[in-house]
């Protein structure tokens, strides 16, 4: 878990960069000082720069980067390699390799080496790297399956930039308010996150996960794909199947262990991290979990992750999030995002982090769980439609017409809108925040459709089922442009190194083959079915069947209490008012604190767009940085 930065000249006869060059290169790295506080260096050569800010986790002494290899390679490199002790024993026997450091940086630069692009499916981890060929001055980069770790990348007439975070290449790109991305700005509102590989920077972009790109002086990025996730049924007998899901995570959860620093666990209520925590305390015993709630009734999991604490007979640190730490880190939390994402659970997640980095420096997760196993339960949505669904055309029509007639609020309304709705208009992923018509009120501009970013998802999966496809929109959206987003910016802004076992290569093969039966079984409310059954006798029986409640957070009270009255004076004078119509939004603001709808999703995926703004482009909010520490050469 480090933060990476790498420019490479446009010109093929460019020297070094010029001394303020190296200062802006310094200046941008140190604003990712918190992924990587243990060492910061800086490799300077004829037309390139690498940077790297590194929290050491493995091989802590003598793993450093920039790494060099083979007297051919300079390699950055963002994450882990949970096998990289299998791969090491592997290029020794099969190339004669030679290694200085006992990490999983050099084995890395090594598989690039001998293997080339073929390396990419061996490694077994999360990972974004960059690697610089001296001998023909081309750079290799490249995005793990799942996008657990992100990278940046902006071209510009001098050359290229990549980054872990973007805020480390906006100084080197347009005024963030002179290249707003408004399509971008379209699609948050949608989705309530900017989707990969777009951001708010019109200039500046990400490579999607599951990607890597080649980029030569004067040739330009060639991006490719060497990774897509596919779930494709097969003919498993249940029994079967659980086995190989409790085998493949099991070891995935053992090789998530390795590590040179204390390793803990977070912990909640549900299966998901019920299940990493139990298989970690098989095989560390004792092993230190943590969890976070809320003070306000219903909105803590504190309570039960205690007694699932007390039943694994492992340690628990709980964190209670009050309203005043709430005001005081929101523009540090938007700030570390780089662009807003109006999930609330971060909030939690950031208080959290802070508490388990005092214990601990690496702790593993539960993300992924839902997206692979199908664990929403709005995933039950295609099996509860299904007698509309087979319904004749003109009938559904009928039904149609019908439905959009009736007055809101009518029961049966919403049923006959969803089940006459074909499935690529009417789901566009777990977060569905301002319908088209809301934000044709609300925007000051025209933006395209969320289908610019859903339509090719739903036509790669036209041959499995409903709920499968709905899986795969998560798994290339939701999955990467939130749940992972947050979970990284918010575990680095404390130093904190978080590892998700579920989004492992042999635990996705273990799920990306079950049948929708499996997942949710028919006749029953059920989530994550053959998930629950293959943690049977491994999770608490109080836990293994607990709907999934996800860091429930009371946004709903924050906004009709103190947080509520900052986000009035923040939509108030905001200069966002040529990109968003805030009279509209103060309205739904009004409404919702009225008591007269709950307008609270709506209202704060508005509000984190107009903080983000206010830091950014408006420049009114400042948000303090860590401070400076001297840059090794």
């Amino acid at each position: 878990m480090c933060g990476l930065s790498a420019y490479f000249s446009s010109r093929s006869d460019a020297g070094p960069l010029d001394e303020a060059g190296a200062a802006a290169f310094a200046a941008a790295l140190e604003t990712m000082r918190h992924r990587g506080p243990d060492d910061t260096r800086v490799v300077h050569g004829n037309g390139y720069a690498l940077g790297f800010n590194r929290l050491a986790i493995i091989d802590r002494e003598q793993s450093v980067q920039p790494l060099h290899y083979a007297d051919r390679w300079s390699v950055v490199f963002n994450g882990e390699i949970y096998n990289y002790q299998e791969l090491r024993a592997e290029l020794i026997r099969e190339h004669g390799a030679t290694f200085a450091t006992q990490g999983d940086s050099e084995v890395l630069a090594a598989a690039f080496h001998y293997w080339g692009e073929a390396a990419l499916p061996r490694l077994r981890g999360m990972f974004a790297f960059v690697a610089y060929d001296h001998r023909t001055g081309t750079v290799h980069a490249a995005r793990d399956a799942f996008g657990i770790k992100p990278l940046y990348l902006l071209e510009t007439a001098d050359g290229l930039w990549l980054a872990s975070e973007r805020k480390a290449l906006d100084p080197f790109a347009a005024p963030a308010g002179a290249a707003l991305h408004t399509d971008a700005i379209g699609h948050y509102l949608t989705f309530q996150y900017v989707p990969d590989p777009i951001t708010l920077h019109r200039h500046i972009r990400r490579l999607p996960p599951g990607h890597r790109l080649v980029w030569t002086p004067g040739g330009g990025v060639r991006e490719h794909r060497w990774f897509r996730p596919s779930l494709r049924p097969l003919r498993l007998q249940p029994e079967v199947a659980h086995q190989a899901i409790q085998d493949a995570l099991r070891a995935s959860v053992r090789k998530h262990l390795r590590a040179d620093v204390p390793v803990g666990t977070f912990l909640s209520s549900g299966v998901d991290s019920s299940a990493v925590a139990a298989l970690a305390a098989e095989a560390q015993p004792g092993i230190h979990a943590f969890t976070a709630g809320f003070a306000a009734d219903g909105y803590s999991e504190i309570d039960v992750a205690q007694d699932t604490a007390r039943q694994l007979g492992i340690p628990l640190t709980p964190t209670v999030v009050t309203d005043e730490q709430v005001l005081a880190e929101l523009p540090r939390i938007v700030q570390l995002l780089d662009d807003p994402v109006a999930d609330p659970s971060l909030i939690p997640l950031y208080f959290l982090a802070r508490t388990a980095s005092r214990y601990v420096t690496v702790v593993l997760s539960g993300e992924g769980a839902d997206e692979l196993f199908g664990g929403y339960t709005i995933y039950r949505e295609p099996l509860s439609l299904s007698t509309v669904d087979k319904l004749p055309p003109s009938v559904k029509r009928g039904l149609h017409h019908l439905a959009h007639v009736l007055p809101e609020g009518v029961r049966g309304r919403s049923f006959l809108e969803r089940g006459t709705t074909p499935i690529e208009q009417r789901y566009y992923g777990n977060a569905r925040i301002f319908d088209p018509d809301e934000k044709a009120r609300l925007m000051r501009f025209t933006a395209e459709p969320h289908t610019a970013i859903t339509a090719q998802l739903y036509a790669e999966t036209a041959d499995v089922d409903e709920v499968a496809s709905m899986q795969y929109v998560d798994l290339h959206t939701w999955l990467p442009g939130d749940i992972l987003v947050k979970a990284d910016r918010m575990s680095m802004a404390h130093s904190l190194e978080l590892r998700v076992p579920f989004l492992d290569q042999q635990v996705y093969a273990a799920a990306a083959g079950l049948a929708t039966e499996l997942k949710l079984p028919h006749g029953s409310r059920s989530t994550k079915a053959a998930l629950r059954e293959a943690m049977r006798g491994i999770v608490p029986e109080s836990v293994r069947d607990r709907t999934k409640l996800g860091f429930p957070t009371p946004t709903r009270l924050w906004l009709r209490g103190q947080i509520g009255d900052w986000v009035d004076h923040l939509l108030a004078t905001s200069q966002t008012g040529h990109l968003l119509d805030l009279d509209y939004a103060r309205g739904l603001l009004a409404e919702h604190r009225a008591g007269t709808a709950d307008r609270s999703r709506k209202v704060w995926t508005v509000a984190m767009f107009c903080l983000w703004h206010a830091i950014n482009v408006e420049r009114t909010i400042t948000v303090a940085q860590p401070a400076q520490v001297p840059v090794a050469f």
